[in-house]
């Protein structure tokens, strides 16, 4: 079993509350098959908790209830299946390009009774037109620059992107603000969450998008 540290445990209730065990059997998942399967390197199982599934779970309190929540590159399921345990109220769908990836979180959903979960594999790109999202979450993927051109056209005109980012955050937002204006994003913004759970809180890039208010 990973270990989880005292204070990772307290964030980790506040966050899943009764659904905790689901989130446990998600770290052992990753702990075994991922690491075996390359989704996650050895070396991170020490830090499951801190450094991914709490960093990506804790992204929740920014999305609105119900809402249809689109994960590109989800990869180990990162935020995708930490957000799907959470919130069982969200319905998620797992964008994902690599089989192997696929088959692996299609297990994990299975397993876990996860009814909320969509596993697609298909690249963002070509996802358009067949998911509908409000909101689309994306962590280690790619530049704002480029990432903006893969999340921002799922949303079909109307809704937010909520992006995982880390200290260059503001750089890679003055990088990509043309290409975010030209998609139809109206407001870009930094945002520090969870700093009253986690040691260290999660940096989020958040993109509403309105092409019907598009700036010139």
């Amino acid at each position: 079993m990973v270990d989880i540290t005292a204070a990772e445990l307290a964030a980790a209730e506040k966050i899943f509350g009764d659904r905790l065990d689901l989130a446990k059997r998600y770290v052992e998942h990753l702990a075994t098959s991922g690491t075996e399967r390359g989704l996650i390197g050895p070396r991170e199982i020490p830090r499951l908790w801190s450094r991914h599934v709490l960093n990506c779970a804790v992204i929740e309190s920014e999305i609105p209830e119900g809402s249809r929540v689109a994960d590109v590159g989800s990869g180990a399921g990162l935020p995708g299946l930490c957000l799907a345990i959470a919130r069982p109220d969200l319905d998620l769908t797992l964008i994902e390009p690599l089989e192997r990836r696929v088959i692996w979180l299609q297990e994990v959903v299975d397993d876990l009774g996860l009814d909320n979960v969509t596993v697609m594999r298909t690249r963002a790109e070509l996802a358009v037109g067949h998911v509908e999202a409000d909101v689309v979450t994306a962590r280690a993927v790619s530049a704002l620059s480029n990432l903006a051109g893969l999340t921002i056209p799922l949303l079909a005109g109307k809704g937010e992107v909520v992006a995982i980012k880390g200290r260059s955050a503001a750089e890679e937002i003055e990088k990509a603000a043309k290409t975010i204006r030209k998609l139809g994003g109206v407001e870009t913004t930094v945002l520090t969450v969870g700093e009253h759970l986690l040691a260290e809180p999660t940096t989020v890039v958040r993109i509403v998008v309105n092409k019907s208010q598009k700036k010139a």
